[in-house]
């Protein structure tokens, strides 16, 4: 295998100039603004879009020298460009979509067809789904199971089904009555979300509880026969979630990751072109479109507060900027424990921001590859990339058994000796990214890896082990992988902590867990986006409807803060 750290240490902060250009640099940082946005996430861009669009003068400010939070695209190995952090599109919400013209502002996918390629072990066999053409799944799934191949249709509708009955609930902020509220106005409300559920179906809501107290296993059991197609579905209930398949709560997190499409085609997840970085781009370039003010380097060191109210923000470099609103897209521990002055908030806020739970369990893996993975039970056919290299790859999915085994070797305080791996090629479709008409970039979204190692700790030695660990166990189905490896990037949840300012190197912000969810995300304080501290509010993933590249906290945060800057 040939990595090279030494080329991956100097090309770790190179980044695409397209980036650096959206920027407000030839501009300087005024002193006052009517809002300040703390944080130049996808979410925190959603958020400065809406605000600069109701007229307000607004400017972002992030700590790195690229925005887009965990949605960039940044050149980590020479010529090849990595969706550093998340690295698919789905969850985005359609109104955000709509109201910011982000395909207007460049946004361009590739939905893909099919979506998911499951190889087996010491095998000729494997499970290619998510074709848009259901007989084809059908085709592939009665390999395995005829009844399976049968049911698989009216599990997918039944999801659908579902997901519609609540997707009204997904666009409002949570329903939430303020004990200052007047009986008019809190009737009025509830009201207002009784229209959106009275059309629901009782077996619904009926399903939507089972998904939410069950766990996965169960509803795959209850499902389906066939091992391969309950693991490979049974994924999107762990993934990024500090849990196994036999845990309560990962019934809600597979319905969290079907929530989505693209084009108004349910359930399809795309490759961005020019990374997820382009999306971010896309939102820049709505904000600075309606007159945002868009700054890089330009940590926030404290969030000023005289008098329980939020007068603005004292950057790093000393410099204070002045604005009566400013909005979080940090996570609630940053954003209350580290930035502000704790006289400012009662003890019991306090004791509650800091039992948020961040518990995350995922390694992220960049890779540069010379070639194209090629896998025993699907050779390739000549150079090119074929259907399956565009999909979600689950590696080490035969079974339930073997990610509930990851997931104990990580209760053990220990990484997975064979860890549930999604890895996908962007660059199968999307040949912008690489350097030549050969290479490929590899994104591995891997766990169980625990913040802290029970033994040692995450030193570059323990992390090069993890790397190579992971590509001999993608061997086992692609032989070649390891010898095609140039250069990667390990980022434990320590590393996306550090680098993405995400607590615990949580991707959500926050886990998704139900005591988290809706009305309680991230706290019950905080739910409708508001702080104890008046004219500041939170429009980051920790709040509902909570994580993924979807911009919803980014908007109803927003739309709160103007509620009120009326």
């Amino acid at each position: 295998m040939k990595t090279n750290t030494k080329i991956l240490k100097s090309c770790s902060n190179k980044l695409l100039n397209s980036t650096r250009n959206l920027t407000s640099e030839t501009s300087e940082l005024k002193t006052q603004y009517d809002a300040i946005v703390v944080g130049g996430g996808h979410n925190g861009l959603t958020a400065a879009a809406y605000l600069a669009k109701a007229g307000k003068k607004v400017c972002v400010l992030e700590r790195r020298h690229v925005l887009g939070g965990a949605a960039v695209t940044e050149e980590i190995v020479p010529g090849f460009k990595f969706s550093r952090a998340s690295y698919l599109l789905s969850l985005f919400r359609p109104q955000v979509m709509e109201d910011l013209k982000l395909k207007e502002h460049g946004l361009r996918y590739h939905i893909r067809d099919p979506s998911s390629f499951t190889p087996l072990r010491n095998s000729n066999k494997s499970l290619l789904i998510g074709h848009l053409d259901m007989k084809k799944n059908q085709e592939e799934i009665a390999q395995f199971s005829k009844k399976d191949a049968e049911e698989y249709p009216k599990y997918e509708h039944r999801m659908e089904e579902i997901v519609k009955s609540i997707e009204g609930l997904i666009d409002r902020e949570p329903f939430y009555l303020e004990s200052d509220a007047s009986k008019m106005e809190a009737l009025q409300k509830l009201y207002s979300y009784y229209k959106i559920l009275k059309p629901v179906k009782m077996d619904n809501l009926k399903d939507l509880y089972e998904l939410l107290t069950t766990p996965i296993s169960r509803i795959m059991d209850r499902w389906f026969e066939s091992d391969v197609l309950k693991a490979t579905l049974a994924t999107d209930g762990v993934i990024g979630f500090a849990a196994g398949p036999h845990s309560l709560g990962t019934g809600y997190v597979l319905l969290h990751h079907v929530m989505g499409g693209l084009d108004g085609k349910a359930g399809v997840w795309g490759i961005v072109y020019g990374g997820m970085g382009s999306v971010s781009q896309s939102i820049a370039k709505a904000a600075k479109g309606f007159g945002a003010e868009l700054y890089t380097e330009k940590g926030v060191k404290e969030i000023l507060v005289e008098n329980g109210i939020a007068k603005g923000v004292k950057l790093e470099n000393g410099k204070e900027i002045y604005a009566k609103t400013v909005l979080s897209n940090l996570t609630p521990k940053v954003t209350f424990l580290d930035l502000l002055d704790k006289s400012n908030l009662s003890r019991d806020f306090l004791a509650r921001a800091k039992t948020v739970d961040y518990t995350s369990p995922v390694t992220k893996i960049n890779v540069a590859l010379k070639e194209l993975p090629n896998f025993t039970s699907r050779p390739n056919v000549g150079k090119d990339p074929m259907p399956h290299h565009q999909s979600t790859i689950h590696i080490n999915c035969e079974n339930i058994q073997v990610i509930d085994d990851a997931f104990k070797d990580y209760e053990r305080g220990e990484y997975s000796k064979h860890p549930a791996i999604e890895l996908t090629l962007p660059s199968s479709v999307d040949r912008s990214i690489v350097p030549d008409e050969h290479s490929h970039v590899g994104l591995i979204f891997s766990q169980y890896t625990p913040y802290k190692l029970a033994k040692g700790e995450w030193d570059q030695e323990t992390k090069d082990k993890y790397a190579k660990l992971v590509f001999s166990e993608i061997d086992a189905y692609a032989p070649n992988f390891s010898s095609s490896v140039v250069g990667y990037e390990v980022l434990t949840p320590i590393d996306l902590e550090k680098t993405f300012n995400l607590t615990g190197g949580n991707i959500f912000h926050g886990v998704m867990s139900l005591d988290q969810l809706y009305w309680l995300r991230p706290m019950n304080n905080v739910a409708n986006y508001k702080t104890p501290i008046k004219g500041l509010y939170m429009c980051g993933s920790s709040t509902h409807p909570g994580g993924g590249v979807t911009g919803g906290p980014g908007r109803l945060g927003a739309l709160k803060a103007l509620e009120e800057m009326k």
